[in-house]
Order: C-alpha cells, then structure tokens, then sequence
C-alpha cells in the first residue's frame, strides 16, 4: 500500500494495470511453455548427437587399432571455417549450424598409408558432430537463461504484481466507499441542522 493514494483516480490507474498484467500473463505462459519445449527437443538432439559421436568413435577406435599404425593425422585435418546462421525461438536469438568447411590439405601418397583417405573422412565427420555439439550446448545455454527470466517473470506477475494490485483496488474501494458514507451522514447532519434552524 506504500505510495498508493486513495482516489478514483489511482482506483482506475490501478485497474488499468490489472488488466495490463492479467492480458500479459498469458503471453509469458505461452512464452514459458515454448521454451520448455524447444529445450527439451535441444536436448533430445544433444543425445542423439553425443550417440551418434561415440558410435563413430568407437568405429574409429577399432577401425585404427585393426591397423595398429600411429599416424598423425591431425596435420591434413585443417578447419577454415565454423559456420553458423541465426534463428528465433520464442523471441530469443539461438545460433544454427550451417556447416563446417575443411582446408584441401595436400599430402604424400606414398608417405602415409593406404587408409589416411579413409581415416580423415571418419575425422572430419568427428568434427562435424562436435560442431553440431557446440552449437546445441550453445543454443541450451541461450534458452535456459531466457526460460529463467521469463519463469521470473511469470512468478512476479502471478504472484506479486496482480495479488498486490487487486489489494490495492480492495483498499480503495473501501476508502471511498467509506468517505461516500460518511459524506452522505454528513450530509443529512446539516440539512436536519438546516432543517431545525429554518424552522426557528
């Protein structure tokens, strides 16, 4: 009730902020919704990815151990670019993987063995999943802070703004009620004292 003045116009003031906030309110539950969505289907991703990298690993792994060779390969696996695009969720800017360009990097034929080709495809595929990665853990990040907010918000609005507003109209409403009764008794006390001196 802090700086809340007892007037018909604070009255209308504060019932045109009711109606502000309870019209707002649902745009933040949609809001809320969508990003508990869209976070659940990033971490959904998250998992496939991390299954998919680990299936390839795994494949690497025993594909190079069948070989029993060490060879660096991390000299012909060069990355120019990491490309990403923009996208919206909910009002929320997210990054979107676009692609992941390698350097033709040239090598000796004969100073490697028969498998590099092979090997450096399974590489850059390695890569390219972790790119995705990146970007989902990215994309996770951005609409976890955006659903903390807005969940905030919601909390604020649902449980401070609107309870704290219809108290206030409650508290207004009972004062002018109030100063009406009083102003009507007023009233009749004069025009019966008027009453009685007219009639002196």
């Amino acid at each position: 009730m802090a700086g809340i003045k007892l007037t018909k116009n604070e009255l209308k003031k504060q019932r045109d902020a009711l109606k502000r906030f309870e019209r707002y309110l649902p745009t933040l539950f949609l809001k809320k919704q969508q990003l508990q969505v869209v976070i659940r289907q990033v971490e959904a991703e998250q998992r496939r990815q991390e299954q998919k990298r680990k299936v390839l690993y795994d494949n690497l792994l025993s594909w190079v151990a069948v070989f029993g060779e060490h060879v660096d390969l991390s000299r012909l696996l060069v990355i120019r670019s990491f490309e990403t695009d923009r996208g919206n969720i909910a009002g929320v800017e997210i990054p979107l993987f676009k692609a992941l360009v390698f350097e033709d990097v040239p090598y000796d034929l004969f100073a490697y063995p028969l498998w590099v080709d092979k090997g450096i495809a399974a590489l850059k595929e390695l890569a390219l999943v972790d790119a995705e990665m990146r970007v989902l853990r990215m994309q996770e990040e951005l609409l976890g802070r955006e659903l903390t907010v807005t969940t905030q918000r919601v909390n604020l609005f649902e449980k401070v703004k609107i309870p704290e507003t219809r108290e206030n109209i409650r508290q207004i409403r009972i004062y002018l009620g109030d100063e009406q009764t009083a102003a009507v008794v007023r009233g009749k006390i004069a025009k019966k004292n008027i009453t009685k001196v007219t009639s002196l």
